[in-house]
């Protein structure tokens, strides 16, 4: 149980699948299967963590409450179940572990969603303009203390995206589609004005001044209840002038 090398790529690993989105899942061939808690612990941390991590900083990370022999015999024993159970799941080189490239890995197929968001030269994709995608917590039943960073980090893209795929959708004259992303980057942070911003902007580009006016309302209750504070003149002004952005042709 102290081999470390990791095995080849199996034929079929394309099949391989690693969720961490509302929860974790590892299956291959359109099959679920159970790992063991520290294999599992392995994938998940290397998923999350895109590039390529050292050797020492995963056994520090995930077994930070022993010594560092303890922590590093710790991950060759879950590298070696890894390797009986999930094969080419893992790939290695040098001191480095990573997830296989040939892995679909949810919370990077959103990482990359996002940024094409982000990117305002980027055409408005049809596979990119669900807003569920873009929904749901980082591995939300685990009491990990490296997950707490990550988990605030993604939700941060994630309600930054949402908003982005409000405006160009918007933009482009899909305003029910928008309207949608905009309740769901309101829904994940219901103080946060620049969501509550491009929702109603959605509302005022529909022309229902009412609704954006409704909501801005609603806003403004919420923050007084929660903060005592008002929405900024900005977004006053905006839903009192009424103003809808002309469409893409």
């Amino acid at each position: 149980m102290t081999d470390e090398r990791l095995p080849p790529i199996r034929d079929g690993a394309a099949t391989m699948r690693v969720r961490v989105l509302h929860g974790f899942e590892f299956s291959e061939r359109g099959s679920v299967l159970a790992l063991p808690a520290n294999v599992e612990r392995v994938i998940a941390l290397l998923a999350v963590r895109e590039r390529p991590q050292h050797r020492n900083t995963v056994a520090a990370t995930l077994w930070s409450d022993t010594t560092v022999d303890r922590a590093a015999a710790s991950l060759r024993t879950a590298l070696w179940q890894s390797r009986r159970i999930v094969g080419g799941c893992l790939a290695g080189a040098g001191a480095y572990l990573t997830v296989a490239a040939v892995v679909d890995v949810d919370v990077r197929r959103v990482g990359r969603q996002i940024q094409r968001l982000f990117d305002a030269g980027t055409t408005l994709d049809d596979a990119d303009c669900n807003p569920r995608d873009l929904a749901g917590d980082l591995l939300p039943e685990w009491d990990e203390e490296w997950l707490v960073f990550e988990r605030e980090r993604l939700r941060q893209l994630r309600i930054h995206a949402l908003e982005a795929l409000c405006r160009k959708l918007s933009a482009a004259g899909r305003s029910g589609e928008a309207i949608d992303a905009g309740l769901a980057a309101v829904g994940a942070e219901p103080l946060r004005e620049s969501a509550q911003r491009a929702l109603i902007q959605a509302h005022l580009d529909e022309g229902n001044v009412s609704e954006a006016r409704r909501q801005y309302h609603a806003y403004r209750e919420l923050l007084l209840d929660s903060l005592e504070i008002e929405p900024s003149d900005g977004l006053r002004s905006l839903v009192l002038g009424g103003v809808a952005r002309p469409h893409a042709s």
